[in-house]
């Protein structure tokens, strides 16, 4: 091979990074190498990083193999004891081209391999700027990063240190770059979203971000967040909600659960009753507003009753993309030396929480059919609706809006026909 491929797991966030990683490397004159951004959220998520980087090794046995992202903060021995890796760097290194200059030689030991800084000593999130996000049609804004929070279950905080923001004139300049780039649609990502703005002068909102983005870049055609804690939600986002049509009606909720004890044990800072108080506010504001959520089955001392608390919000609150985790104990987390389930319960029940989701989504896109969307056609034969449900849309051009007609779906996906007047 030649060049820098990158490979990467996990969140919008990394998916972001990867090319600040690729354009970086490529500024230290990095060729003939691999760079996998890792993904630590779940056991599973490290199980395939590393199953990728054997892949890639076979596939490329002279190339660099360089190991970063979120598992190799947290994990770097880990990484560093595979024969596969030529080198491990840390979340805060892998966005320098001085990292990519300084790399050690071939053959090293486990230990020169490692350049993982303390992730903790980062205060600041230096602004990256890119010009397009590789194949993708909407593109992703990095606005925060690190978490202050400490739910007993997640990793993140360790591989990614304390909230921090970029300031929002940085955030401005690079959805400029974007939209001259040629993307229209706008997501903003961080790991923590919606505490952005606390570290900075003014303590500025998300809310209030995606307001001044709207109204300096007004060829931003949509503009999406990746993900939010519903108990931060600000006044200026409710405004968004109620009277912005370029602000999308869909949002994806961090829930995690539907019972208040195992709420209070995750450390969560919203109640059951917190969560469905969101999501009836916002659908009064835009009645045509849908849900995701993340949620976790299986999470230790669930009982039965619990995890039916979990299904039933899921119900409740109409969540159409229900994204499900079976518990997956973190080491170094106080989740992990909670008493656990037996791992087969565990994934019975995310399996039945995953049927509870597809039974959501089929009832979400059986309203879909007969209505009238803007669609915006990505790069694989799908498009999206603006409250974010798939559609078939073979033969059209990525980057386009087209106004279909829903005609049906197959639990899955909405399938379409062109209206007969076309948008721009």
């Amino acid at each position: 091979m030649s060049g820098v491929e990158v490979i990467t797991f996990g969140c919008r966030l990394n998916t972001y990074e990867s090319e600040v990683m690729r354009a970086e490397a490529e500024k230290a004159g990095l060729n003939n190498a691999v760079l996998v951004n890792t993904c630590a959220v779940t056991s599973e998520a490290v199980r395939q990083a590393r199953q990728a980087i054997r892949r890639a090794r076979r596939e490329n046995p002279h190339a660099r193999i360089i190991v970063t992202g979120c598992a190799a903060q947290t994990e770097k021995q880990t990484f560093a004891e595979m024969v596969e890796v030529d080198a491990v760097l840390g979340n805060e290194e892998k966005l320098t081209a001085t990292s990519y200059r300084a790399l050690p030689d071939f053959g090293v030991s486990a230990e020169e391999k490692v350049r993982v800084n303390d992730i903790m000593s980062v205060k600041a999130t230096a602004p990256q700027m890119v010009k397009h996000i590789d194949g993708h049609v909407r593109a992703f804004i990095q606005v925060q990063n690190g978490c202050d929070h400490r739910c007993t279950f997640c990793i993140i905080p360790y591989g990614r240190g304390n909230s921090r923001s970029v300031p929002m004139g940085a955030v401005v300049d690079q959805a400029r770059k974007l939209v001259q780039s040629g993307y229209r649609e706008i997501v903003l990502t961080g790991v923590d979203a919606t505490s952005y703005g606390a570290d900075l002068p003014g303590e500025p909102t998300l809310g209030l971000l995606a307001k001044t983005l709207l109204k300096q870049v007004p060829d931003i055609r949509r503009l999406r967040l990746s993900s939010i804690d519903s108990i931060e939600a600000d006044s200026h986002l409710w405004d968004l909600i109620a009277d912005e049509p370029r602000f999308m009606p869909h949002l994806h909720l961090s829930l995690q659960h539907g019972d208040d004890l195992i709420l209070k044990r995750m450390k969560r800072r919203h109640s059951r009753a917190d969560a469905l108080a969101f999501v009836e506010q916002a659908r009064r504001l835009r009645p045509e507003i849908t849900f995701g959520a993340d949620m976790i089955a299986g999470f230790p001392t669930e009982t039965e009753e619990m995890f039916e608390g979990a299904a039933s919000l899921a119900e409740e609150a109409d969540i159409s993309f229900l994204h499900v985790f079976p518990y997956s104990p973190r080491p170094g987390t106080p989740a992990a030396r909670m008493p656990q389930l037996d791992r087969k319960l565990v994934k019975e029940r995310a399996a039945r929480l995953r049927a509870c989701g597809e039974a959501l989504l089929s009832r979400h896109l059986d309203r879909m059919v007969g209505t009238q969307q803007m669609i915006l056609v990505e790069n694989n034969g799908f498009a999206h609706t603006e409250n974010f449900a798939l559609v078939a849309a073979p033969g059209l051009s990525p980057r386009e809006f087209r106004q279909a007609t829903i005609t049906g779906h197959n639990g899955r996906h909405l399938e379409m026909r062109l209206a007969e007047a076309q948008a721009a």
